[in-house]
């Protein structure tokens, strides 16, 4: 036996219970690794860039100024500046547990005024707004605007104004005869 196991016996209990204790990271089942990986760490959603949504490429018309393409837009995410003539609208989203999108448009200007434009399709502002969505997959938009019936069911009732007014009138200690002095007198 060596010089150092023969001075030290602790080292080769040590050295034995390491190599089972790699060993055993073999025999790792499906089972373990399902439930290992059911608990990841929180990533943080990332999106950088500027949506574009189908409608406002569809508003886009050849000879609007850059300042018309901006206020539809937005400001361009890359204006480089040895294409003074040229605009990039980038936009990428990373989710947990959702593939990353990334979508690109490119406006080109001849002078002051739009020539063209060309890039990835966009999604519409619904579809864009059921992709976000992960946690029913029913696959339906929630509406985003209220008909006026929707609306009338929140507008009160005068009578129930005027039951409120009453009692809340009659809920407040009476207001004070003279209110007094800011300021003290000189």
């Amino acid at each position: 036996m060596p010089a150092i196991l023969q001075r030290r016996p602790w080292l080769l209990a040590a050295a034995v219970a390491a190599t089972f204790c790699l060993g055993a990271c073999s025999g790792f089942s499906d089972r373990t690794r399902g439930a290992l990986s059911a608990i990841t760490p929180y990533k943080v959603e990332v999106v950088q860039g500027n949506f574009v949504s189908k409608e406002q490429v569809e508003a886009l018309k050849p000879g609007m100024s850059r300042q018309q393409v901006r206020e539809i837009l937005g400001t361009s995410l890359l204006t480089d500046v040895f294409h003074k003539d040229r605009w990039d609208y980038v936009f990428t989203i990373k989710r947990q547990g959702v593939d990353p999108q990334e979508r690109r448009l490119t406006v080109f200007f001849k002078g002051e005024l739009l020539d063209r434009y060309e890039g990835d399709s966009m999604p519409s502002e619904e579809e864009f707004v059921a992709t976000l969505d992960t946690r029913k997959k029913s696959g339906k938009v929630p509406p985003l605007e209220a008909s006026e019936d929707e609306l009338k069911k929140f507008t009160p009732k005068e009578d129930a104004k005027k039951a409120d007014a009453t009692t809340t009138a009659t809920n407040l200690p009476p207001l004070p005869a003279a209110y007094p002095p800011l300021e003290a007198a000189r």
